[in-house]
């Protein structure tokens, strides 16, 4: 389970090595996502709090990326951190995300990336549910939700 000092660790001194890599051009990947997608993912965009039903689905299933399909989350690290983001607090595998810190605000915060293909997801922050205490905020645009396998 990673915990905050991991993350910390990751976004300072390097991720870990991602199953696989995805690269296109920026073309290609307009050609397979929508604007908001786009937007949110390759311009590390965000959408507005509470714009999606997906804050409140928490029946079984897995979450992958919208760009490259790479699994990221399970449904049961999900919860309602009643953000307007949906929340997780762990991914599937400590190398599905990487994490770079994001100094566009005032206060210094942790992105995250789908580690496959670099599309941004949204941030982390230590203020999630025990035993982990993270918080995965995630656009809802940047991920989709398959059912239980």
């Amino acid at each position: 389970m990673l915990s905050w000092k991991d993350v910390l660790e990751f976004a300072n001194h390097g991720n870990l090595t991602p199953t696989r890599r995805v690269d296109k051009s920026a073309q290609e990947w307009r050609e397979l996502l929508t604007e908001a997608q786009y937007h949110v993912t390759r311009d590390h965009g965000t959408e507005r709090p509470f714009s999606s039903e997906m804050c409140s689905v928490f029946e079984a299933g897995i979450y992958h990326c919208v760009c490259c399909k790479t699994v990221l989350f399970d449904s049961n690290t999900k919860y309602d951190s009643r953000t307007g983001w949906p929340s997780f607090s762990q991914p599937v595998k400590p190398n599905a995300i990487s994490y770079h810190i994001d100094t566009k605000l005032a206060t210094p915060r942790v992105e995250v990336r789908c580690n496959s293909c670099d599309a941004h997801l949204g941030h982390v922050f230590p203020d999630g549910p025990p035993p982990s205490g993270l918080r995965y905020c995630v656009n809802s645009v940047a991920i989709e939700k398959e059912q239980d396998r």
